[in-house]
């Protein structure tokens, strides 16, 4: 069989001798100096975390059992303005990579430029759709222009600071183009001309490591084609000497404003994962590891929540979510004990059964591998393989190191789960003043009129989410309607994303669009009076797309038709008239967010309670909790707008209430979006991340803007802690973080008995055991119940061994508990209470 290998690393010469290359690929692998590796990878986003919080970030990651650390590059960020770049704070992407580097792992960069990623506007620049005759992600030359001046600004970055893998730096792949088979198929042969114009270019750049495309399959040599998906198990790459790369495995997904919360199963995620390594996969990236948080105005979509949780093995604050982060953790340390098999041989796949399979990696020099499958959804498959039997869990994979014991199974959880809760904290708002954004003006130096209506972000130029239109009416004192008949109607038609109504500076009411469908109508009564009446539509956008074909051409805001119907002359189209237009708010152009102090005359909040008014600034003092523990402020009582700690924009807040199919959750089966949600009837997002970064000991400043109304007096900052830790062993399936295997093949091993782990996070202990049962308990982590088979000595058991401590280790043993009921299979199941070390 013919072997490829593709070098694609620098020539270095020491004492006129060839170094062997840093980094290169054949079939089976990505090989790091000369060595084939299985690696598992995690998408963690700097802009979507502080830098103060990358290294516990990175640090939870390696330890979690990862080698490499994804990211995209954010082009509109680094880039406001063209030839204008920014790499301070959260967008140090240096800082970011070098970070990485500390922690001795690997660094896969996905430079795009397009990134998708529910960004604003897919990460391109805004100003980029001004640039004449640009046709975005096309073979057109303005556009290749411009993407080729930022990726060389990037890869000449992180040249200079030698940080791509043939440098000694820790960069290993990196990616150009993003997703773009689909439009590529659209395109036809210009799609195809731009795809492989994009590879030499990027191949050009002589970066000395791999460069990918993801969900592009006809990727051209040298580029290695790559999957993205909820599964990947049945790709292939385009030509055999490529390996098999999974750039996106999806760990969860995203959320958007008026919808529910998507969780996948853990033992899901595991069996897609288990599934495309028995394949051959030898590649998985996580996306997302944290998923953090869309700061400021970044989130796209439009109608992305600020929270991009991603139910991510970190969640949106950095903390870890149990039991997905210790279950893939425990995988991980599986697939690792197989790899010396799994790089050096193919494998041979033997059916078990209808819906069992069982593929083995058995290489020359004695290395075997195997993994036992059970596609079947409903029903535990007991099987043979080597002469031995196996129990296989519904929809589950056994990997066994050895060809013979089974060290993991992707269905069978043996990872604490944690409870997190929001706790008050002893941190008040105070101070309260408010100050009401001026309708008034119609004709100032910020505002221009036109005849008709204007596309929103040509005028904006998203320097604000806001765009008033304004016009008038006349309406004579003859008028039906003012004489006791009925109010005339006014429809507005929007392309998005909101929109609220004023006549004569009163709000009139609010109307909005959705992701799957941004246009939207408005239709209301409106109270004109006898003389000239003023009409303010405030359009709001709720960030730009971030996918589709030629999204730069698509439009947001109010294009309508606007008409009025009813009065006495029939219907008054008004799409034609003349408008005034203002971009932005007053209280924007007075910069009120600033801790600087402004010029306005804020009054006192004491009645702000009573008086919910639309289009109002709030602001408050607080100071800094004590601790440690992540924060987020309760927005619940408010409408839609956007808020500021010190300056620092938090992101949008929107009060919309989550529609969806909350029926519960089974692990097997295919994953889907619509198949696991949670928070239907509650608001999509309560809780908004106040990184402890932003504050200063004492007189924070937190600033928001309101559109619709809210009492901000109960706004209130909480902290983010895990109340309780729940783990549930059984007495035959040892958790396999308390063993290593000492020999393989050996069918007399005696493994040692399995253990119960609880640990709390630090600066916490236990305080107490809420729950514990040694027997047959029922229920899961926060509703468990006793069964009919119950140790009496399980609390006092727990108790001694746990309480005041920060974590802890319980054998499940007859040794340890008694024997409750004897010829019984038992198990442990435990929920201890969590608390801040000081306080006991």
């Amino acid at each position: 069989m013919r072997k490829w290998i593709l070098v694609l690393c620098m020539v270095f010469f020491l004492s006129s001798e060839l170094t062997q290359c840093s980094v290169s690929y054949d079939r089976k692998a990505i090989v790091i100096n000369g060595q084939r590796r299985v690696l598992f990878s995690g998408s963690i986003h700097y802009p979507r975390s502080t830098p103060e919080m990358w290294e516990d970030l990175i640090s939870k990651a390696k330890e979690g059992g990862l080698d490499v650390i994804e990211t995209y590059v954010f082009w509109n960020v680094h880039e406001p303005s063209p030839g204008n770049y920014n790499f301070e704070g959260r967008y140090d992407l240096v800082r970011f990579v070098k970070t990485i580097q500390k922690a001795g792992l690997y660094a896969h960069l996905r430079i795009g430029p397009y990134i998708c990623g529910e960004w604003n506007f897919g990460g391109f620049p805004v100003w980029l759709k001004f640039v004449p005759g640009i046709s975005f992600r096309a073979d057109n030359e303005p556009f290749k222009m411009a993407m080729k001046g930022f990726t060389e600004k990037i890869v000449n970055l992180m040249k200079s600071h030698n940080l791509f893998e043939s440098q000694g730096g820790p960069i290993i792949l990196s990616q150009i183009e993003n997703e773009y088979g689909p439009q590529a198929k659209v395109l036809g042969a210009s799609g195809h001309q731009y795809v492989t114009w994009a590879a030499k270019m990027a191949v050009e750049m002589d970066t000395g490591v791999p460069w990918v495309m993801c969900k592009e399959e006809d990727a051209p040599d040298p580029v290695i084609n790559t999957c993205n998906g909820f599964y990947c198990d049945k790709f292939s790459p385009n030509k055999p000497y490529k390996p098999a790369i999974w750039t996106e495995a999806w760990s969860g997904w995203f959320s958007e404003f008026g919808g529910p919360i998507h969780q996948r199963p853990v033992q899901d995620l595991a069996f897609a994962v288990a599934k495309f390594i028995q394949k051959g996969g030898s590649f998985v990236n996580y996306y997302m590891y944290h998923g953090g948080t869309n700061f400021g105005r970044s989130a796209g979509g439009p109608f992305i929540t600020t929270s991009y949780d991603y139910d991510a093995p970190l969640d949106e604050y950095g903390l870890i979510r149990q039991p997905k982060y210790g279950h893939l953790k425990e995988l991980h340390r599986a697939v690792k004990l197989c790899e010396k098999a799994l790089v050096s041989t193919d494998p041979t796949v033997t059916s078990l059964g209808g819906l069992q399979e069982a593929y083995i990696y058995s290489s020359e020099t004695g290395d075997c591998a195997a993994f036992l499958s059970n596609y079947d959804t409903q029903s535990v498959a007991r099987v043979m393989f080597n002469n031995m039997h196996y129990n296989l869990p519904p929809w589950s994979i056994s990997i066994l190191p050895d060809c013979r014991n089974v060290v993991f199974n992707t269905a069978k959880v043996g990872a604490q789960t944690s409870q997190m809760e929001m706790l008050p904290t002893n941190s008040e708002m105070y101070s309260w003043e408010t100050y009401n954004e001026d309708l008034s003006p119609f004709d100032d130096s910020s505002s221009f009129t036109a005849f008709g209506l204007l596309e929103q972000v040509n005028v904006t130029r998203d320097a604000s989410d806001y765009l008033w239109y304004k016009t008038s009416v006349d309406v004579g004192s003859s008028e039906s309607f003012l004489l006791g008949g009925e109010l005339p109607t006014l429809i507005v038609q929007s392309t998005g994303h909101a929109l609220h109504v004023f006549i004569n500076g009163q709000l009139s009411g609010s109307a909005f669009g959705t992701r799957q469908n941004r246009r939207f109508t408005f239709k209301g009564k409106v109270n004109f009076r006898a003389g000239t009446n003023k009409i303010a539509l405030l359009s709001v956008a709720v960030g730009l797309p971030n996918v589709g074909g030629h999204f730069e051409t698509w439009s947001t805001g109010i294009l309508g038709p606007v008409a009025l119907h009813g009065l006495d002359q029939g219907k008054l189209d008004l799409s034609w008239a003349r408008w005034t237009y203002q971009v932005g708010l007053k209280g924007e152009t007075m910069n009120l967010v600033s801790t600087d102090g402004s010029s306005v005359d804020w009054m006192q909040g004491s009645l702000i309670a009573q008086k919910q008014q639309p289009l109002t600034w709030h602001k408050a003092r607080f100071n800094a909790p004590n601790g440690d523990e992540p924060l987020a402020l309760d927005m619940s009582s408010m409408g839609k707008g956007q808020v500021w700690i010190n300056g620092e924009s938090l992101g949008r807040y929107w009060t919309a209430y989550a529609t969806g199919n909350c029926n519960g959750c089974h692990y097997a089966g295919p994953f889907k979006p619509p198949k696991c949600q949670l928070g239907c009837g509650q608001p999509t997002q309560r809780w908004y991340h106040v990184p402890r970064s932003f504050l200063k000991p004492t007189e924070n400043l937190l600033v928001l803007f309101e559109e619709l109304g809210g009492d901000p007096t109960r706004i209130s900052l909480a902290r983010r802690s895990v109340s309780s830790v729940c783990a549930d062993v059984g007495e035959i399936h040892p958790n396999i973080r308390n063993w290593e295997i000492e020999s393989y093949g050996s069918r007399s091993q005696e493994l040692p008995k399995p253990k119960l782990h609880l640990h709390c996070s630090p600066g916490q202990s236990i305080s107490s055991i809420k729950f514990a049962s040694f027997g047959t308990p029922l229920g899961t982590c926060g509703s468990f119940q006793q069964g009919p088979c119950h140790a009496s000595t399980s609390y006092s058991v727990l108790e001694k061994k746990c309480i005041g401590r920060q974590r802890c280790s319980v054998a499940i043993s007859n040794t340890n508990f008694g024997d409750p009921c004897p010829n019984v299979v038992k198990r442990l199941s435990v929920e201890a209470v969590c608390t801040p070390s000081q306080w006991h």
